[in-house]
């Protein structure tokens, strides 16, 4: 069996993170391995204890969770950033993404959901709350790299991963992560919409 994806919760409210921790424990696949009460105290927390995902609170004393993300990113590049918050708004989003993150959900999300999100997280894919995704893309400004553009673009004529693949010289692994990634984005389920919608907004 895989060893367990080693967690490190930050939130400056005990009861939350222990509720969290608790919840997140219950997964065979996941092991809690730090917890802080203050961003600061992050990048410190996580070296020592070998972290591969930070679930972060958004506000937080020392540092938010934004800043914290950018510090992680910049101290622990393999370790990855995971903001959860009960402040649903898209411009943290943009905020939260540019400075690293590697997903943007909600506290009110599912358990399994969570868990799942920590998972993606893990595997180097972005999770974003979809509600959020469709909200931020209100401002016309685009949330796609260059990468993912390039891939929905050869998917627009319904290509499948292996063409999409042999067509930009990529891995179908690589593929997949990065229509996963587009399609949370925007917001979609499926490869066709995010390409679709992609295009209209005129990303592509």
């Amino acid at each position: 069996m895989a060893e367990p994806i080693r967690l490190l919760l930050a939130d400056d409210q005990a009861l939350v993170r222990g509720a969290l921790a608790a919840l997140l424990e219950l997964e065979q696949d996941i092991t809690v391995v730090a917890q802080v009460g203050r961003g600061d105290e992050v990048v410190d927390a996580a070296r020592v204890n070998d972290v591969d995902v930070c679930l972060l609170d958004i506000e937080m004393p020392g540092a938010d969770g934004i800043e914290t993300a950018a510090a992680v990113r910049e101290a622990l590049p393999r370790t990855r950033s995971l903001i959860v918050t009960t402040f649903g708004r898209p411009g943290y989003l943009r905020r939260a993404i540019d400075a690293g993150a590697s997903g943007f959900i909600v506290k009110d999300t599912p358990a399994a959901e969570l868990a799942d999100a920590v998972r993606r997280v893990y595997a180097g894919l972005r999770v974003i709350d979809p509600t959020l995704a469709t909200e931020s893309l209100t401002d016309g400004t685009s949330p796609l790299t260059d990468r993912e553009r390039d891939v929905l673009r050869a998917a627009l004529d319904g290509a499948t991963v292996a063409t999409i693949a042999g067509r930009l010289h990529l891995s179908q692994g690589t593929v997949r992560n990065y229509l996963s990634s587009a399609i949370g984005k925007t917001g979609t389920s499926t490869r066709a919409e995010a390409a679709e919608i992609a295009e209209r907004r005129g990303w592509l």
